[in-house]
């Protein structure tokens, strides 16, 4: 594996790594298996494309991208406040109301697009086509006071610039927001719902807010990653929540606290592992794209398992300094 692949690895695992922040306050915060983010994740993809893609007013031509990326945002909050919805008030079990608004969102997203796949190619800029040619401008005017030639930053490394920038941002605005009343609130619904309904708190509303928080995030990966890729396909959200649940074990597995806001940190760096685990194995000979569940499923499988290996290779240890000293 080269090089390259590993960055593109780090590409993909920063930008996905928002869609597994998303899973992991739904998942792991809130205790609520929501199956929505595999329709939210292309709902972002399908309304940034739309808005990108409709050459609206030529003088917020530079902002277009950047504010279809925030409507992707609101959009993707707008799904997580219909699974609330769904369980809150017409009381629909988790699973099956997560399950009713993605396939409700298939449909949505079809409408949205207008066809099964929008391409953003050629002569549509997206938020990666402005980063690359800002950290162009950049790198060119510092090589430019030493006498070096110009500098042309390519749509990966930009990619990379984005992701991190995003990542960092969501990363602050949640290590805030769980900071606050309400957030704690949010946490203690999880934990025990029915010592915060003790409290006279409407847990109804923090499920509602906590969803609409995942399905926020959610959507902002979709968003960025069709940018990324150059197209939103209303199949590209198959197989999200297997991926976000692969970045979070493995960010559990690498920071063991849970109860520390590390742990978003964790999530992210659970993230690129999975897709540089993902880009070695895929550049094995005899491996192909074709191979990708199976290899999901077996790293999951393995993260799963470490911790019971850590247990026993610990106890082990314990005995075995037991047993010295009852030599001694």
């Amino acid at each position: 594996m080269n090089l390259g692949a590993i960055l593109q690895a780090i590409n993909l695992g920063l930008l996905w790594s928002i869609m597994a922040i998303g899973v992991f306050i739904t998942f792991r915060i809130l205790n609520f298996a929501d199956l929505t983010v595999e329709g939210s994740f292309v709902l972002g993809a399908a309304v940034v494309a739309r808005l990108i893609t409709l050459n609206l007013d030529p003088a917020l031509a530079a902002w277009i991208p950047l504010i279809a990326t925030l409507a992707a945002v609101l959009i993707g909050v707008l799904a997580g406040l219909i699974t609330g919805f769904l369980h809150t008030v017409l009381k629909i079990p988790p699973l099956l109301s997560g399950i009713l608004t993605m396939t409700g969102l298939f449909s949505i997203n079809l409408r949205i697009m207008g066809m099964a796949n929008i391409n953003l190619g050629r002569g549509i800029t997206t938020l990666m086509d402005q980063a690359a040619g800002g950290l162009s401008n950049v790198t060119t005017g510092i090589t430019g006071l030493f006498g070096g030639s110009a500098v042309d930053v390519v749509s990966r490394d930009a990619s990379i610039a984005v992701g991190l920038v995003f990542v960092i941002i969501v990363i602050m605005a949640l290590k805030l927001f769980f900071n606050t009343e309400i957030g704690y609130v949010i946490r203690a619904t999880g934990d025990n719902e029915a010592m915060v309904k003790a409290q006279g708190v409407s847990t109804n509303r923090t499920k509602m807010l906590g969803l609409a928080l995942g399905n926020g995030c959610v959507a902002l990966s979709g968003a960025l990653v069709a940018q990324t890729q150059g197209f939103a396909d209303v199949n590209m959200g198959m197989g999200t929540i297997v991926t976000g649940l692969a970045a979070v074990i493995i960010g559990e597995v690498i920071f063991r606290d849970k109860n520390s806001h590390r742990v978003f940190i964790a999530v992210v760096f659970g993230a690129i592992l999975f897709f540089i685990i993902r880009a070695f194995v895929l550049s094995i000979p005899w491996m192909n794209a074709n191979d990708f569940r199976g290899i999901t499923a077996i790293v999951i499988a393995i993260a799963l398992a470490i911790p019971m290996f850590r247990e026993k290779f610990n106890f082990r240890l314990k005995k075995a300094a037991f047993g010295s000293k009852e030599v001694e």
